[in-house]
C-alpha cells in the first residue's frame, strides 16, 4: 500500500489511484493540488519511449473541470517535479478531467455512483470470472456492491485492478444537473 493509500485509509477512503512511480509523484504533488482545490482522482505513468504522466484531477466544489484548472493544475505540478524531479527520462505530462465515464479509483466514488452502470476488473477469479458489469449499489465495508446478472456481489475494493463508469444518458443527465448546481452555487455565493 503507498503512502498516499495509507494516508486515505487513515481518513476512512482507501484509494487506488496510482501504484509504483506514480504514487511517489501523487505523494509530492498531492497538497499542491488540494490547496487550488482540486482532488486527485487519478495518477497513471506510461510508455517507455515517450513516456506520459498522466493527472487525472476534480474540482472540491463539484464544478467541471475547465481549461484553466488545467493549465493552473499543469503550472503546479511541472513547478513540483522540476524541484524533486522523481522521473528521470523525459515526459510528457498531461493534466485533464476524469471525464464523465470516469474510473473509479477511491471507494467512497462506489458510493458517489450509486444506481450508475460500472465496469470492473478484478486481480483474480471470483466464481471462475475477473470482470464483471452492472450497477453500482453502494459498499458494505470495503467491499463494492454491484448488481450484475439479478444477484448482488460483493467484490473486495482490494482486489480491484480496473474500474470505471460506463457512459449512459443516466449519467449524463446527472452530471449536468450537478455541474449547473454547483455553478448556481458558486455565482450565489460570489453574489453574497
Amino acid at each position: 500500500m503507498t503512502a498516499t493509500q495509507e494516508a486515505a485509509e487513515g481518513e476512512g477512503d482507501l484509494r487506488k489511484t496510482s501504484e509504483g512511480l506514480a504514487a511517489m509523484v501523487e505523494a509530492l504533488i498531492a497538497a499542491d493540488l488540494h490547496d487550488l482545490a482540486y482532488d486527485i482522482v487519478r495518477v497513471r505513468l506510461s510508455g517507455e519511449r515517450r513516456a506520459k504522466l498522466q493527472i487525472m484531477i476534480e474540482r472540491q466544489d463539484g464544478c467541471a473541470i475547465t481549461v484553466e484548472d488545467c493549465a493552473a493544475a499543469s503550472r503546479a505540478v511541472s513547478a513540483k517535479l522540476d524541484v524533486e524531479d522523481p522521473i528521470r527520462q523525459a515526459y510528457v505530462l498531461e493534466v485533464s478531467s476524469p471525464g464523465i465515464d470516469r474510473p473509479l479509483t477511491r471507494l467512497s466514488d462506489f458510493t458517489r455512483f450509486a444506481g450508475h452502470e460500472a465496469r470492473l476488473e478484478l486481480n483474480r477469479l471470483l466464481d471462475g470470472r475477473k470482470r464483471f458489469s452492472g450497477i453500482l449499489a453502494g459498499t458494505a465495508g470495503v467491499d463494492v456492491l454491484l448488481d450484475c446478472e439479478g444477484e448482488r456481489l460483493a467484490l473486495p475494493f482490494r482486489d480491484l485492478v480496473k474500474a470505471k463508469l460506463v457512459l449512459t444518458d443516466a449519467l449524463i443527465a446527472e452530471q449536468q444537473a450537478a455541474e449547473a448546481a454547483a455553478a448556481e452555487a458558486l455565482a450565489a455565493q460570489e453574489k453574497g
